[in-house]
């Protein structure tokens, strides 16, 4: 199965997909790795399109991130809809330990406070630039799923045989 797992900076995409993975023991990608190389310089487009397009080509995965190409490709997009403020929150909350150097799912040298302010526009932004899309989309599309709470989430997995969140 190619699940993609989307939704706001914080909304808890890269926490999802490390459980799914290590339950349905296959591949997780984080598309950071994709979009950003050390320093805070964005790779190229052809880059991208390449690497995303390679990584698309088997038949079991899960990819966490922002990219209409995943979703295309995805046989089930679950869609992370979480308040602004919550991402804020959790974007604090999982930056602290790594304050002054990149966390795991980042390349070298990408510490979130450098990027504070773009962060926070990207959280502020999320809904109108992307969510909203996604909205519209979900309503023609059986294979995109949208939980805005952990109960909808757990109803989600549970009607794709995946184990709950607690």
């Amino acid at each position: 199965m190619r699940i993609y797992i989307t939704g706001n900076a914080g909304a808890g995409k890269t926490t999802l997909a490390k459980d799914l993975a290590a339950q349905l023991s296959v591949p997780a990608f984080h598309l950071d790795h994709i979009v950003w190389l050390p320093y805070w310089q964005k790779t190229s487009k052809v880059s991208r399109v390449e690497a995303l397009e390679q990584m698309t080509q088997s038949d079991n995965w899960i990819i966490e991130g922002v990219s209409e190409l995943v979703r295309s490709k995805a046989d089930l997009t679950i869609f992370l809809d979480v308040p602004r403020y919550k991402c804020v929150l959790r974007c604090a909350k999982r930056n602290l330990p790594y304050l002054f150097r990149s966390r795991p799912e980042l390349p070298a040298h990408c510490p979130e406070i450098l990027i504070v302010g773009r962060l926070l526009r990207i959280i502020w932004n999320f809904p109108k630039l992307v969510g909203k899309r996604l909205l519209l989309e979900a309503n023609e599309s059986k294979n995109i799923r949208i939980a805005t709470n952990r109960e909808q989430l757990n109803s989600i997995l549970s009607d794709f045989k995946l184990k709950r969140v607690v």
